[in-house]
């Protein structure tokens, strides 16, 4: 099962091919356009299962499957956390519950990053505790702008997960530690000396052990369409 998250920093319609060509199972798109726009583009192969999320037909939260499995966004999600969206996947050899993640809901007054998350693992607290979850896509958040007296930053998320065994494919694959990742995922402004790691998958230790392939995309394979890397996981499921 090949998973990948990436923000394609909108106009996905003529950006999707760079990504179906790698063939995955499942897709979570930031800044995605909605579906009649994506199901209009002609020469399209988009995949068979969609979901998207949003108030903006420009850019919102696509979720993708093939044939393979079945997407069902689940009965309890939350639209106040709008762009947290846990969807339930059903497939011949595994189902799980997946977080589809674009940490960036403007709506919120008491924060619109890495708080949406906070907030998301508390309010689906026992969803968590099903032994096969991934919380994936743009967190909008990094430990170095932790803001200590406020509770609910990247930190704070990352402890939260790590009670419930779920953690960073990222850090515990690779052997990183929060804050000081090698692998950019961003861009400010496209600028390669201005890079920051904000983009995660975090799984269940279950789910980890069946981990395969993780990559993160390369500034040069990426940067001339969009200012974030993906993220490319395989489990051998």
């Amino acid at each position: 099962m090949k998973i990948i998250t990436w923000n394609c920093q909108g106009a996905f319609r003529k950006k999707a091919k760079s990504i179906f060509i790698k063939n995955p199972d499942i897709t979570i798109i930031q800044e995605c356009e909605n579906l009649e726009k994506l199901n209009t583009e002609k020469n399209l192969d988009l995949l068979k299962n969609q979901i998207w999320i949003g108030d903006n037909k420009h850019k919102g939260l696509g979720i993708f499957s093939n044939e393979k499995y079945i997407l069902n966004i689940h009965q309890k999600y939350n639209p106040d956390l709008k762009y947290i969206v846990p969807v339930i996947v059903k497939g011949d050899s595994i189902n799980f519950t997946l977080f589809a993640i674009w940490a960036n809901n403007k709506e919120d007054k008491d924060g619109q990053y890495v708080e949406q998350v906070w907030k998301a693992i508390n309010y689906y607290e026992k969803l968590l505790e099903n032994e096969l979850v991934i919380l994936t896509g743009d967190f909008n958040s990094n430990t170095i702008w932790d803001k200590p007296s406020r509770i609910g930053n990247h930190s704070d998320v990352v402890e939260k997960l790590s009670t419930k065994a779920i953690h960073s494919i990222y850090h515990k694959h690779l052997n990183q530690t929060q804050g000081k990742e090698e692998h950019p995922t961003f861009y400010l402004y496209k600028n390669k000396n201005k890079p920051y790691h904000i983009d995660y998958a975090f799984v269940s230790l279950s789910m980890f052990e069946k981990l395969i392939e993780f990559e993160v995309g390369t500034y040069e394979d990426w940067i001339a369409i969009s200012d974030h890397s993906p993220l490319i996981m395989k489990f051998d499921y």
